[in-house]
């Protein structure tokens, strides 16, 4: 007789006796940069050789779409339909990845092959997110097959292959196919946990805002023996536009960038109260939590989940490879705001601009500003976030962390904008797996928890207990 326990035993035993291993391995294998063009080829081929012939053994359906803007990576649409009464679970991934940085890994690990080593998996993808999907697409085979091939509820997923490129596309894809899409929620994984020994539920991403600063003041560089203390310095003045910013110890200045939901502004009375006790540890490889850098009075969860951050990703005057005796023409910051839904990026530029202006630094130009993903959540008590979590819970036996957005960003927006589902992201990875570097990795231990916590989910899915629909 089929069960629960019977299900998650065979995850377990897939993991364990080397199957996933070797299903990460091959799904590592193909090149599927969409930040290299040289790799274009590989991303239709990790749709079609690696992911198709797998869901069709599962019994979906499978179109395969071009991106709706040229020059972006295909997008995989996939239905299983039991009964449309049934509850329907739509899945997310994208089968991008980030440059490979081959000449930058250690030595006896390489970016396209899984190396295996104690505790981790190394290879382009394994975190990010090849790895994620795969184990959610493991747990649900495991089920099928407990089951005899039937789930019991639908299930539905996107895959797509422009993500680490801003899902360019993804929004007009999912507008045209919302009918198609149709879900009663999203349960998808990307992303890291709040700590590697702590199962994670985020009910939304934080989004992510650009910008240029920008001193031009002349043409061309100046001898700094003829000009210097007699001509401006525009990395001089660049300079003290970011003090003005941000202070010494990481505290935004620009007030009107943070959030707005709390009694009197910042944090959200119900975001503070799921963040309560809430740990963050990136675990070994991640940078420090420095307790004294960012907004004074708040947690490291709620600085992470529940404030803004200001980045300063790149900047430059004259040429720091090559420096010559001369009084730069120019200088430029590229800045990023990592915002919540609590703030309005739409804001963002004319506050930076009347800020700047009142501190006499009409010099700085504000250039590209544009919102590269925007901000998603949903309530953190949603009905689908407890039952997931009870279900996690009850599948591992211990406590399920529930964030109200995750720290990084993803495109949870182009489904509840369209398709209105609620968000519930089930993280697999850690914030030290290095995954927009050389060395990524994925953790045995969080994998193995994340398989079976999906086969718990999928199991409960076709049972009753479900949230009711619409």
């Amino acid at each position: 007789m089929a069960t629960r326990d019977g299900a998650l035993e065979r995850a377990g035993r897939f993991f364990d006796q080397g199957g996933f291993q070797d299903l990460l391995a091959r799904l590592v294998a193909i090149p599927s940069t969409s930040q290299e063009a040289e790799h274009a080829p590989a991303l239709r081929r990790y749709l079609e050789e690696a992911i198709a012939p797998w869901l069709e053994r599962m019994g979906f359906a499978i179109s395969l779409h071009e991106n709706p803007e040229p020059g972006f990576g295909p997008i995989l649409m996939a239905t299983r339909i039991e009964d449309p009464a049934l509850p329907t679970a739509l899945l997310y991934g994208h089968g991008d990845t980030v440059a490979g940085l081959d000449a930058q890994w250690s030595p006896g690990l390489t970016p396209w092959a899984l190396t295996d080593k104690g505790d981790r998996w190394y290879g382009r993808g394994t975190a990010d997110n090849k790895g994620q999907h795969a184990l959610n697409l493991a747990a649900l085979e495991a089920v099928l097959a407990e089951r005899g091939g039937r789930l019991g509820a639908n299930v539905k997923l996107v895959l797509e292959m422009a993500e680490e490129r801003g899902s360019k596309g993804l929004r007009a894809f999912v507008a045209a196919q919302a009918e198609a899409l149709k879900a009663d929620a999203l349960i998808a994984s990307d992303g890291p946990r709040v700590e590697p020994g702590l199962p994670t539920i985020a009910t939304g991403t934080r989004g992510t805002w650009h910008c240029d600063l920008v001193v031009k003041l002349r043409e061309g560089g100046v001898h700094s023996g003829h000009w210097g203390g007699l001509t401006t310095d525009p990395a001089v003045v660049l300079a003290h536009a970011l003090s003005t910013i941000m202070d010494r110890d990481g505290k935004i200045l620009v007030r009107g960038w943070l959030p707005q939901g709390g009694a009197q502004g910042g944090v959200p009375v119900a975001v503070r109260a799921v963040l309560e006790g809430c740990p963050v540890g990136g675990g070994d490889g991640a940078a420090t939590i420095d307790e004294g850098w960012g907004e004074p009075g708040l947690t490291p969860a709620e600085k992470i989940y529940g404030w803004n951050s200001f980045i300063v990703l790149a900047m430059t005057s004259g040429v720091p490879a090559n420096p010559v005796n001369a009084v730069a023409p120019d200088a430029r910051a590229h800045c990023q705001i990592r915002y919540t839904v609590d703030s309005d990026p739409a804001t963002f530029e004319a506050t930076l601009r009347a800020h700047l202006d009142a501190h006499g630094l009409q010099q700085v130009r504000i250039e590209n500003a544009f919102v590269r993903m925007p901000a998603s959540r949903t309530a953190p008590d949603h009905p689908w976030v407890r039952w997931a979590q009870a279900s996690m819970e009850r599948s591992l036996g211990g406590r399920v962390q529930i964030i109200p957005n995750s720290s990084g960003g993803l495109p949870g927006d182009v489904f509840v904008d369209h398709l209105g589902v609620p968000l519930v992201w089930v993280p697999h990875s850690y914030n030290g797996c290095k995954q927009h570097g050389p060395d990524e990795h994925l953790l045995k231990a969080p994998a193995r928890e994340g398989l079976l916590a999906f086969a718990g989910m999928w199991w409960d899915l076709g049972e009753p207990g479900t949230p009711p629909r619409g």
